[in-house]
């Protein structure tokens, strides 16, 4: 008995819509369609036969076309597909792209134990469909065939790669019919970007598209050499914006381009500058605004972006890191200059009530500086800094308390860097810093707790212990009997040390 082999089966052809513009030109069908039928490649096409004694099975239903587009301003006319069944004398050059197509189908089974070879072709056509003289055939994944009716000229002028294919036809033979291509990653966008050759002007065909299927589009048109289209999707990622990811995407994607004519400078100069100018000047230039601003609700969200920008990026990781630590120490050292002639010009009799507003400013910016340094961890050296400035402190204990008072903030927000561990000073640096400005935060102390919202005694208190904790212990118990005296005197006034006071005298 022979052995039974599996019968294949004629290839079938997914009917595609076509639009037609109003003024007669035939372009590409709509992406939504082709995007439809390549995610739906089974679609209608389950055919359920049977063997009954050496008969056929039943005939398979006629399929469907594809619904129109409903794109606005455009016609639908039949598919390439149902005007080759109706035109006699279907074109010769078409079979071998429909026999290739048919021969590498899957096999499915069907009653009675055979098995039939089955390709889901769709076709797709571009251009007058009737004067169309080449086959593209377009192998995807998943056995989707794609079956592209075209026009040699168009797609020698547009695009290398079909210019090359073809030439072969120009040494005296017959013209290639059909041309093959296999193991296609994407498609639906290869067709895309066939349709796109038929196009005057391919950019205006971009405009609603988003930027990934742009990238997509683009290199697809690389491959293909179509250099118009490859313009035309720069000119685009050009004039949008990137959101997200995609401005990683771009860039990976349009960076090997340097090299070729495509002028591709003006996208990668939205992440490069070719400026002279190196990023320390402009954070410099920023830092300047932000200190020299008087507007409470700009300063405070131009300084929580510097601070977001400084933290997120590696701007003072690298090697201009030397650059930011001399740029924020100066910035540090210009805000106590000018504290100094503040403090000295408030010391006097009559002096203006803006002086006061002056301090409070500079103040909340050698604050802002600290958090930038102790971000950066080389608060070191303006501890050092600080615990320095024994004429200002001075100067201190001649103001009113109402004017004076936000400077303790700074001595506190030190001792807190201290306790946890954010900067560390020398010994000699720590003992300096509490024999300097622990007097003058005790004297400010409930002003401290009624006019900054941001003072939290428990956390200064536990700063200013372990600070005190570090030091030689002979220094801890001179410093403590100090606190002691006065903590007997101000009572709630004062910081509590007591937890210090026990572990010491423990």
């Amino acid at each position: 008995m022979e052995e039974s082999r599996p019968r294949r089966a004629p290839a079938r052809i997914r009917a595609v819509p076509i639009a037609v513009t109003p003024e007669g030109f035939w372009c590409c069908p709509s992406p939504a369609a082709l995007h439809k039928s390549l995610k739906n490649p089974h679609h209608h096409h389950h055919h359920h036969g049977s063997n009954n004694g050496g008969g056929h099975g039943k005939q398979p239903r006629k399929i469907p076309s594809a619904p129109p587009s409903k794109a606005p301003s455009v016609q639908t006319a039949p598919s390439v597909a149902d005007e080759s069944g109706r035109r006699e004398g279907a074109g010769e050059q078409d079979a071998p792209a429909v026999e290739a197509a048919a021969a590498d189908g899957r096999e499915e089974p069907a009653g009675g134990g055979e098995a039939q070879l089955q390709q889901h072709e769709i076709c797709v056509g571009f251009g007058q469909p009737e004067t169309s003289d080449l086959t593209v055939m377009l192998y995807g994944k998943e056995g989707i065939a794609v079956r592209m009716n075209v026009h040699r000229d168009v797609l020698c002028g547009s695009s290398a790669f079909f210019a090359a294919k073809l030439s072969g036809g120009g040494n005296g033979g017959p013209p290639v019919p059909s041309v093959e291509i296999h193991d296609c990653d994407d498609a639906e966008i290869y067709v895309e970007t066939v349709g796109l050759m038929y196009c005057d002007e391919a950019k205006h065909k971009l405009l609603k598209q988003n930027v990934s299927r742009v990238l997509r589009i683009m290199k697809v048109a690389e491959s293909l050499g179509f250099e118009a289209c490859v313009k035309s999707c720069l000119d685009y990622l050009e004039a949008v914006p990137w959101v997200g990811e995609e401005e990683d995407n771009v860039v990976s994607s349009i960076r090997h381009l340097q090299s070729k004519a495509y002028g591709v400078s003006p996208l990668l100069k939205r992440v490069a500058s070719d400026s002279l100018n190196s990023p320390a000047d402009t954070l410099s230039h920023i830092m300047e605004m932000v200190l020299k601003s008087n507007d409470d609700r700009g300063r405070r969200e131009m300084k929580a972006l510097v601070l977001n920008l400084l933290k997120d990026s590696n701007r003072c990781t690298d090697g201009t890191s030397d650059i930011c630590s001399e740029l924020f120490h100066s910035s540090c050292q210009g805000c106590i200059d000018r504290l100094k002639l503040l403090f000295a010009e408030a010391s006097e009799a009559g002096f203006p009530s803006q002086v006061t507003r002056q301090i409070t400013l500079e103040t909340d910016n050698l604050l802002w500086l600290v958090e930038i340094l102790v971000n950066q961890r080389i608060c070191d050296d303006f501890v050092v800094m600080w615990a320095s400035q024994s004429e200002l402190a001075s100067l201190h204990a001649k103001l009113s308390v109402a004017s004076r008072h936000a400077v303790s903030c700074i001595t506190a927000r030190l001792f807190v860097g201290i306790g946890r561990g954010e900067m560390l000073p020398s010994k000699n640096t720590r003992l300096l810093l509490l024999q300097v400005w622990l007097q003058a935060l005790i004297d400010d102390y409930s002003w401290l707790q009624c006019s900054c919202r941001s003072f939290d005694r428990k956390l200064v208190e536990e700063g200013i212990g372990q600070t005190i904790l570090t030091l030689p212990l002979e220094d801890q118990r001179s410093i403590l009997l100090s606190w002691l005296g006065r903590f007997l005197k101000l009572g709630d006034n004062c910081p509590n040390l007591q937890r210090a006071f026990e572990m010491v005298d423990g």
